[in-house]
């Protein structure tokens, strides 16, 4: 192995004139680091592995990387995902060709909480509904005494998940003086404890929030999770939120519930398909607050995924296992090992 350690960022990261397309990543810790060399790929959807081939490092922004993306070389060990999610990513492929994917929790953690925490006030308040209001003068002023909002002392707070978000929700939602439930098969109970979240069963969690929030990642497990059945536990009082992705909610069934009324609303920030069909039934509902699967885009949410990613291949770069690695199989890899301690070797730094 020989030359630069080449890292390639997908083609869009850069608009069709060339300029950066979010300007908030800073690249200039790539581009200064000692034997890196960094590349633009072309645009292309799922990503082709010939342009992978003489590439040690990638950084992937919303463009697929599939069974057909791994190339042949084998020289490509890490795949850093700009964001936490990773469904645009086969794992299993990663992981049979030696290729660590890497996400970014610390980036994503504190702006899809307040995302989360700005749709609970949205709802609660009913904010864009009084905005409305507002804007019709006195015809809607005459009207405000109907839209009553929600108040959050003493009301329940539940979410599917106490992950990294999920749990930094909870730490957020404290000076609200609510009751705090959560369900997630996989928590740490020394973590609930320490936020004073009681763990609960699936069923108990839809009956019990005032608030739902969904907080979990997009598996075959979690498919429709929040589906008919569930949804009809929940109160008729009652809010649901996500910010993770579309597909864990029915939204046939969520649409259903919120045109009877038989939920107070719901505040989605993602949909079951993106961007959605102008004719779906739930742009026309008063009682949904809908966001385009950005209401976390801020220039520190960007510059901190792209920190982070751009922290992980440097790692990789110097011999040392980044963190955010989502497969940690591949890190007992011979095939893994042997790479990152001929990064180390080449590079000046041991594993």
């Amino acid at each position: 192995m020989a030359g630069p350690f080449r890292v390639a960022l997908s083609g869009d990261f850069r608009k069709p004139d060339g300029t950066p397309t979010y300007p908030d990543f800073d690249l200039a810790p790539l581009r200064s680091a000692p034997g890196v060399e960094m590349l633009f790929l072309d645009v292309a959807d799922p990503l082709r592995a010939e342009h992978l081939e003489d590439v040690d490092a990638l950084i992937l922004l919303t463009h697929r990387f599939t069974a057909e993306s791994v190339p042949r070389s084998g020289r490509l060990a890490v795949v850093a995902r700009f964001g936490v999610g990773y469904d645009t990513v086969d794992v299993d492929a990663c992981t049979r060709a030696g290729i660590a994917l890497v996400i970014t929790p610390d980036g994503v953690r504190r702006p899809v909480a307040v995302s989360i925490i700005t749709l609970m006030l949205a709802l609660t308040g009913k904010l864009l509904v009084k905005d409305r209001l507002t804007r019709e003068a006195a015809a809607g002023f005459a009207r405000r005494s109907e839209h009553m909002g929600m108040g959050l002392v003493g009301r329940t707070l539940g979410s599917l998940g106490i992950g990294n978000i999920g749990a930094e929700m909870f730490r957020m939602a404290r000076p609200f003086d609510m009751t705090f439930i959560a369900h997630d098969p996989a928590a740490d109970p020394a973590v609930a404890a320490e936020l004073g979240i009681e763990l609960v069963g699936l069923d108990d969690v839809f009956r019990r929030a005032d608030i739902l929030s969904v907080s979990c990642p997009l598996t075959p497990q979690t498919h429709h999770l929040v589906n008919a059945d569930r949804i009809a536990l929940m109160k008729p009082t009652a809010y649901v939120i996500n910010t993770a992705r579309g597909p864990i909610v029915d939204q046939a069934a969520l649409t259903q519930a919120l045109q009877a009324r038989r939920i107070a609303g719901a505040g989605l920030d993602v949909l079951e398909q993106e961007p959605p069909d102008p004719d779906d039934p739930i742009l026309k509902l008063d009682n949904a607050i809908l966001t385009p699967h950005a209401l976390c885009w801020t220039d520190q949410c960007f510059a901190g995924n792209g920190a982070a990613d751009v922290r992980a291949v440097l790692e990789v770069q110097r011999g040392r296992v980044p963190r955010g690695v989502v497969n940690r199989a591949v890190l007992d890899a011979p095939r893994w090992r042997e790479r990152l301690a001929e990064f180390g070797r080449r590079f000046g730094a041991g594993p």
